[in-house]
C-alpha cells in the first residue's frame, strides 16, 4: 500500500494532505509513512475515511498511550474519546482561539486525532499554524533570547471556577473546574522526536515568561503571536464527512471557526500522551 501514498502540501509553510491511505487498515509500512509525515508536517488531514470508534481508537495506540481530557464531556462510545461539540443554541465554540492542546500540563500532549461526526452546511474550519517554521523565520538574535527563556502556561482562566468557559453557554457541557493545572516549559523546545527547534507558546494558554510580569511578557508574546498566525506559517482545513486530522500538538497550533451559529457540529478528539519537553 505504501507505493501508491502521496502527500501533498496543503499550503507552503503548514501541514499536509495524504491521499492512498485507509486509516482503519494500515499495514506496517503505510504507518511508517503516515507517522513520517506527521512529523515532517505538523499536520496531516485525510479525506474519505471510514474510521470507526474503535478504529480511532486503535490509531490513536499507534502514535502512543491514550490521555483522558479532564474538561471535555466524553462521548457516549467510549471513555478515551472526547466530545467537541456545539449545539444548534449555543455561541460559544470549544477551541475557538490559537492555542495548542495540554501545555498547562507538566507532561503535554504528543498530539490530537479529530474525526468528523457531525458538522455545518457550511463554515466550522479548522486553522492550524507551524511552529516550526515560525521559529526559523525569527531573526537570529531573538533566536538566542527566546531560548534562554522559560514560559507559565496555565489552563485555570479558561476552565477553572471563575474561567472564561464558565461564563459562556458551554458551562454545563464542561467539566473539571477543580482539575486545573499549571506547567513551565522552555520558549524554544527540541521535538522530541526529530530535534527540530520549535517555538512553544501560545496565546490560550501563555501567561507569561518566568520570572517577568504580565506587563514585561506581554509586548514579546503578542509579537510572536502575530509572526506565528501569519499567512506564511498558516493553513485552513474545511472539514467534509470522512476528514480526520492528526496534529502534532509539540509543533503546531490550532484554532476552531465559529462561524456556524444555528447549526450542530460534533467531531470526537482522542488525545495522545507525551514526554516532558527540554530546551533547545
Amino acid at each position: 500500500m505504501g507505493s501508491s501514498i502521496r502527500i501533498e502540501p496543503a499550503a507552503a509553510g503548514c501541514g499536509a494532505v495524504v491521499h492512498g491511505v485507509d486509516l482503519a487498515k494500515m499495514d506496517d509500512e503505510t504507518w511508517a509513512t503516515v507517522h513520517r509525515a506527521f512529523l515532517e508536517h505538523g499536520v496531516i488531514f485525510f479525506r474519505d475515511q471510514d474510521l470507526a470508534p474503535d478504529a480511532h481508537i486503535a490509531l490513536a495506540r499507534r502514535f502512543g498511550p491514550i490521555v483522558v481530557n479532564k474538561f471535555f464531556p466524553e462521548s457516549d462510545v467510549s471513555t478515551e474519546i472526547a466530545e467537541v461539540r456545539k449545539e444548534p443554541e449555543q455561541q460559544t465554540n470549544i477551541g475557538g482561539g490559537w492555542h495548542t492542546d495540554h501545555s498547562y500540563d507538566e507532561v503535554p500532549a504528543k498530539g490530537s486525532i479529530l474525526v468528523a461526526r457531525e458538522l455545518p452546511s457550511e463554515g466550522g474550519d479548522t486553522l492550524f499554524a507551524n511552529m516550526h517554521a515560525a521559529y526559523e523565520a525569527l531573526s537570529e538574535g531573538l533566536k538566542r533570547t527566546l531560548c534562554t527563556l522559560r514560559a507559565v502556561h496555565s489552563n485555570d482562566h479558561l476552565y477553572g471556577e471563575y474561567g472564561i468557559y464558565h461564563k459562556t453557554d458551554l458551562a454545563g457541557m464542561l467539566q473539571g473546574k477543580d482539575l486545573v493545572g499549571r506547567a513551565v516549559h522552555p520558549v524554544v523546545i527540541r521535538h522530541p522526536e526529530t530535534g527540530r527547534p520549535a517555538l512553544y507558546v501560545n496565546p490560550g494558554h501563555t501567561r507569561g515568561f518566568e520570572g517577568w510580569t504580565v506587563e514585561e511578557s506581554l509586548p514579546l508574546l503578542q509579537f510572536l503571536y502575530a509572526h506565528a498566525s501569519s499567512d506564511a506559517f498558516t493553513c485552513r482545513f474545511e472539514w467534509a464527512p470522512g476528514s480526520v486530522a492528526i496534529w502534532d500538538n509539540r509543533s503546531t497550533w490550532h484554532m476552531a471557526m465559529n462561524d456556524y451559529h444555528g447549526q450542530r457540529r460534533l467531531l470526537h478528539r482522542i488525545t495522545i500522551d507525551g514526554v516532558a519537553l527540554e530546551a533547545a
